[in-house]
């Protein structure tokens, strides 16, 4: 029986569950093309691409009101006073576990990383979550152009929000990096605690995608545990990136910070 994807499409976007994230066609296109050559029938595929859409979404439930988010930010930058305008990114931050452990390292995190790379010009923040927020700790001019992509629509939104606030280019995006990776040449991308994840959507997947990002340096970090701390996950996490790069000609300086695993990996040139 032929099979109508965009039929299929509606449906999963359609989704209680999904509606007020707005995940990108391109996404649940993919995962219908990946799972249906696999499975028997297409209600299988249907029932396997739900189950990694509640890993790929699992991060955004239970996600802050962006709107209130947004008018407590508008607050602090209005205030003038950075200490205010942090205080309120902080407590975003906070909200997420990623960026939660994070936060009492900030500084130190950013400072070990452009110890490596350099200060950026341009960046790149792939699958970016709420990351962004933590620029006012990055020690970065104003004049940085920093792209941010993330397939959540409503955090986008923030995030331009933000940026435009923080005098920034409204350089956020919407849409789903795997499927399309971003073009634009970098000087440092980030790719923070989401290579594991990536295998899970698509085993493999990280070498052709780190590959196909422009950029001088392409920082991956991973966690050194589970959020439960009871699993170490450090020889894991190392074995994926490694056996990722094997064979390129990429330089690699590793860091740790609060937990943190970094891989500062320096291509041999933008192509």
């Amino acid at each position: 029986m032929p099979v109508d994807l965009d039929s299929w499409i509606d449906e999963l976007a359609s989704s209680r569950k999904y509606q007020g994230i707005h995940l990108p066609r391109e996404t649940l296109r993919d995962l219908l093309e990946q799972e249906l050559p696999r499975r028997r029938s297409p209600k299988e595929a249907i029932r396997a691409v739900r189950e990694k859409l509640h890993h790929i979404v699992a991060p955004y439930l239970g996600d802050p009101d962006y709107d209130a988010a947004a008018i407590d930010l508008e607050s602090a930058f209005q205030s003038g006073n950075p200490v205010e305008i942090q205080s309120a990114c902080a407590v975003l931050l906070n909200q997420h576990a990623s960026t939660r452990e994070r936060l009492p390292h900030l500084v130190e995190f950013y400072r070990a990383i452009f110890d490596v790379t350099g200060k950026p010009g341009v960046i790149l923040d792939l699958a970016c979550g709420i990351h962004p927020l933590g620029f006012p700790w990055m020690g970065l001019p104003h004049t940085v152009r920093y792209h941010a992509w993330d397939l959540h629509q409503p955090r986008v939104a923030l995030l331009n929000r933000f940026f435009r606030l923080q005098g920034l280019e409204e350089l956020a995006y919407h849409g789903d990096i795997l499927v399309n990776p971003p073009q634009t040449p970098a000087d440092v991308a980030f790719f923070f605690k989401e290579a594991h994840r990536f295998e899970q959507r698509r085993r493999g997947c990280n070498r052709e995608f780190w590959q196909a990002i422009r950029t001088r340096w392409l920082v991956i970090t991973l966690p050194a545990r589970s959020l439960t701390g009871h699993r170490l996950l450090a020889d894991q996490h190392r074995r994926l990136v490694l056996e990722t790069i094997r064979g390129l000609s990429w330089s690699l300086t590793e860091l740790e910070v609060g937990g943190e695993m970094i891989f500062c990996l320096q291509k041999p040139s933008l192509a």
